[in-house]
């Protein structure tokens, strides 16, 4: 039976194995491609933002010194920034605050320590969680939504209309949204940490029965004012990450209406990506140059 079977369907087994060899070279060329391809695109990438970021400060700093700076577009999109991610913020920054204090209330009250609270949120709040709070919403909200901005520009043509005419796209377009990021990422950061500060004094005064003065001495005991300026410094670059990844995908955006959703998506991806690796540099860097003291 088996024999028959082979000379009345002599090409089976040859088909078979033939679509499985080229199923397996299809697989390593796919892989061989994507290993090629994406490491080139990435460091492709990385380097057109430096680039236009070095040209938007340039135009931004020329601009202000020369009176020509867009006041009008820095203002609008400035508004608009804000009012798109001060309440997700504040919705985000008030638990955090909250659970950072419940976090460090069990373990301190596990080593007799809860008086420290204070300094805590002093460690956390300020020198951490405020600046990754603001900038992790501004590149999910003003990231993306500077990014569809441009991005329906540039496959309306406008942009390529903008450049035929001779209008400087990066002066016009990405120095004030560049601005603007910089400005509303300080600004969030500020408000962030004086909401992460209150939540988390008014969750351990009235939630976990500690005592305000211990909290708000421990606090000043331990944020300095280095630590608030570290902070504003770190909010004003992840501010410029977000408004200039923002801008060069949506300047680089094609493909019609997909293409659109696809920069947004790599604009959030990539601006978190960005922020968390700069983040730890800037971290690692300050606790060098200025490491921490006792009392």
């Amino acid at each position: 039976m088996a024999i028959n079977s082979a000379l009345q369907y002599p090409h089976s087994t040859g088909e078979a194995g033939t679509n499985k060899e080229s199923a397996v070279r299809e697989i390593r060329h796919w892989c061989g491609g994507y290993l090629r391809r994406h490491p080139g695109v990435a460091l492709e990438t990385v380097g057109h933002q430096f680039v236009l970021g070095i040209r938007a400060i340039q135009y931004l700093c020329v601009d202000i010194a020369t009176g020509r700076f867009s006041f009008a577009e820095f203002v609008q999109q400035a508004a608009f920034m804000a009012r798109t991610a001060v309440l997700p913020t504040l919705f985000v920054a008030i638990p955090i605050g909250v659970t950072l204090s419940i976090q460090f209330g069990l373990l301190a009250g596990q080593v007799g320590a809860t008086s420290l609270a204070g300094a805590a949120s002093g460690l956390t709040v300020v020198r951490q969680g405020a600046p990754l709070v603001a900038a992790i919403l501004m590149a999910s909200a003003v990231g993306s939504a500077i990014c569809a901005d441009l991005g329906s520009r540039r496959i309306r043509e406008e942009i390529d209309a903008m450049e035929v005419m001779g209008v400087q796209v990066v002066r016009r377009l990405v120095a004030p949204r560049l601005a603007a990021g910089i400005v509303v990422a300080i600004a969030l950061t500020g408000l962030t940490c004086f909401v992460g500060f209150l939540a988390g004094y008014l969750f351990n005064t009235y939630v976990q029965k500690g005592t305000p003065g211990s909290f708000v001495a421990t606090f000043a005991s331990f944020a300095t004012v280095g630590d608030f300026v570290l902070t504003l410094f770190k909010a004003a670059v992840f501010g410029a990450i977000v408004a200039i990844v923002g801008c060069q995908k949506g300047l680089s955006t094609k493909g019609g209406p997909a293409g659109v959703a696809n920069s947004v998506n790599a604009t959030v991806v990539a601006s978190i990506l960005l922020l968390m690796i700069v983040n730890v540099v800037f971290t690692q860097v300050y606790q060098l140059v200025m490491p921490r003291q006792g009392f």
